[in-house]
């Protein structure tokens, strides 16, 4: 399976609120195998931007700690899947987590 898989981070680690965040890792994955690593900083944050900008680079997934439920559908909307409740990692080991099906998910930090 390929993927793109977005991750917000701060200080090389998930950032909790990914609204928030310095940059995003943005991982390209070809047939489990991660080929890619690449870190983007965002555009200042404006409500309901970063889906759209996300939306930009192939993404096909986010990994996040938490974000606000607007912002879920609008990610829904480009068709970019979210998981919310990402413990905070690197990207890299988030992202193997998600491969080898052991991402663990717990309740989204964010709930506005």
């Amino acid at each position: 399976m390929n993927y793109k898989i977005a991750v917000p981070m701060e200080n090389g680690e998930l950032c909790a609120h990914f609204g928030h965040c310095q940059k995003f890792a943005v991982i390209s994955v070809e047939n489990n195998n991660i080929i890619n690593h690449q870190e983007i900083v965002p555009p200042e944050h404006q409500p309901g931007l970063y889906p759209r900008w996300i939306a930009q680079f192939g993404v096909t997934d986010v990994i996040a700690g938490g974000m606000g439920q607007q912002a879920i559908s609008l990610f829904n909307q480009q068709n970019i899947n979210v998981f919310v409740g990402a413990p905070i990692k690197a990207p890299k080991e988030l992202v193997e987590d998600f491969l080898a099906n052991n991402l663990s998910l717990t309740a989204n930090y964010c709930n506005h």
